[in-house]
């Protein structure tokens, strides 16, 4: 087991995907810290863990080297700050923030801290996303001229599914675009090293109207009980087109609900060389696209990829390896950086996640105005 000691906020869904990937990697977990000392005690029994009382018990733990930020969007920011000047490493969930002015803070802190500061944007740890990136570093598939996509799930998709990221005072002013969207746009800007500069964008709302239940709801579970009606104005559904810095277009779109689709992310990029496409629900293969030579699907296999994509790889090829291997991945890399005090590129730090406000500031401002609007760099 490491010597290193991490902590975790939050004991929901992600929560807990995140102590599954330390534990599989033999990180000491010091305890959780719940959303009320009820709630952390329940989980923290559950999980095998103790619980903390309050963040400030959990930093005054002399243990704790990393904590883990898995609580609901609008407790990041406060949450961040305090664990910087407690002189902690800190690994947050996205989105880094509530605003691009907060993200802006927690960045400049992250700076001057000398501390690792990632935020989760796990599936940049994919093996085959690794191996595209590369490919488009060496210039395999030729200049970048379209990128399209989408992210899509239906997990929001009736009037009585219900969670708090339904609330923009808790999950921020886009929701579509914020929770999953970000995470596609990450995605295409690592794998082809090109930012996006402007976006065009159309927010949907199709059920204005939603049923809140009176008591607790888990991420991804039916509402069940006594419920009342609230007004939803956060987007079900979004359709952006991109200008890339490289001169390349791109169209996407997201929805949390459309039936059937669980947790549907593809990319396609085409590239004047050739094209490559990936697809969150097949992770294990990367399509790749010829004019003059027969299309190839290339299964993750060490053996058969780049560096890149290999070093990425943790099973052999033919057994699967997905979403919360990826997490063991993009720990891995963080903690290799906490034991030598280095930080490294592949993973996203707080720069990469205040450039991600500072994109959802523009999908903002061009649904609201129908315009084209440029991304700011600062």
């Amino acid at each position: 087991m490491s010597d290193i000691g991490a902590a975790l906020i939050g004991t929901g869904f992600i929560g807990t995907v995140h102590l599954g990937a330390l534990r599989r990697l033999g990180e000491r977990v010091t305890g959780v810290l719940g959303s009320s000392g009820e709630r952390g005690a329940q989980r923290g029994a559950a999980l095998g863990l103790p619980a903390y009382a309050s963040l400030e018990d959990l930093l005054a733990d002399p243990a704790v080297q990393v904590v883990h930020v898995t609580s609901p969007n609008h407790a990041h920011y406060p949450q961040v700050k305090q664990i910087l000047a407690a002189g902690r490493h800190v690994i947050c969930e996205k989105p880094l923030a509530m605003t691009s002015a907060q993200s802006a803070e927690l960045m400049a802190l992250a700076n001057g801290s000398g501390l690792v500061a990632a935020v989760c944007y796990n599936i940049r740890f994919y093996p085959l996303i690794q191996h595209a990136r590369q490919m488009a570093q060496d210039g395999g598939l030729g200049d970048i001229r379209l990128i399209t996509g989408h992210y899509h799930q239906d997990w929001l998709a009736k009037p009585t599914d219900w969670n708090w990221r339904l609330e923009g005072d808790q999950g921020g002013t886009l929701r579509s675009v914020g929770d999953i969207g970000t995470h596609w746009l990450d995605l295409v800007q690592f794998v082809t090293g090109q930012r996006i500069t402007a976006v065009m964008a159309d927010l949907a709302t199709f059920i204005p109207e939603r049923r809140k239940p009176t008591g607790p709801v888990e991420t991804f579970t039916a509402t069940t009980g006594a419920t009342e009606p609230r007004t939803i104005t956060t987007d079900d559904a979004a359709t952006i087109l991109l200008r890339f810095e490289g001169g390349a277009r791109g169209v996407m779109s997201t929805s949390q609900v459309s039936p059937g689709r669980k947790n549907s992310l593809t990319w396609d990029i085409a590239g004047a060389k050739g094209s490559a496409a990936w697809a969150s629900e097949t992770p294990d293969t990367l399509w790749l696209g010829h004019r003059d030579a027969p299309n190839q699907i290339l299964h993750r296999d060490a053996s058969l990829m780049n560096p890149a994509g290999a070093a990425a790889a943790s099973l052999p090829g033919g057994h699967v390896e997905g979403f919360a291997d990826t997490f063991h991945a993009l720990f891995r890399a963080i903690y290799a950086d906490v034991d030598t005090g280095t930080r490294s590129s592949t993973y996203a730090d707080f720069a990469a996640g205040h450039a991600e406000m500072l994109l959802c500031d523009a999908v903002i401002q061009s649904a609201a105005t129908g315009t084209w609007v440029t991304v700011a760099e600062t």
